[in-house]
């Protein structure tokens, strides 16, 4: 099936997808800050320039969107519904980036929380039971 929109609507759309203080990681950000912990942000001495990390606590947070990262078994993971090779190729990628990253990360002595942006922060709710429970979640396991 052709893509909907022609090369440049297309190129303009894909252009306006951020990559960095997305709203899932504000919503984890904000959290952390409040609860007192500090982090540092996209740390480029490490590789991949993970989301949030927490020295004190030798944590990387990465936060996921779970259609660029191809969660399984999540609504908002699944596969276009217009066959797009760019996409195809965007999201296979990422996934492949995921796993090179995360084993660096653990030969490094990290400790690595991934959260699933889409489904469980549920960003576009204003209050979402199964966000606090996430977020909970992530604050024990940084105190342990």
């Amino acid at each position: 099936m052709a893509d909907v929109h022609n090369k440049s609507t297309r190129s303009y759309n894909m252009s306006r997808i951020k990559g960095k203080n997305t709203s899932p990681e504000m919503i984890v950000r904000k959290y952390l800050h409040s609860q007192g912990f500090r982090f540092r942000l996209h740390v480029n001495k490490l590789p991949g320039k993970p989301d949030i990390v927490l020295p004190k606590h030798k944590t990387i947070i990465d936060i996921r969107g779970c259609f660029w990262h191809k969660h399984e078994n999540c609504k908002y993971g699944k596969t276009v519904k217009t066959s797009s090779e760019v996409i195809t190729s965007r999201r296979n990628s990422a996934v492949d980036r995921d796993q090179s990253n995360f084993i660096k990360w653990q030969e490094m002595g990290w400790t690595i929380i991934v959260v699933w942006s889409d489904c469980e922060l549920e960003p576009r709710k204003k209050n979402s039971e199964k966000r606090k429970l996430i977020l909970k979640q992530i604050k024990e396991a940084l105190k342990n």
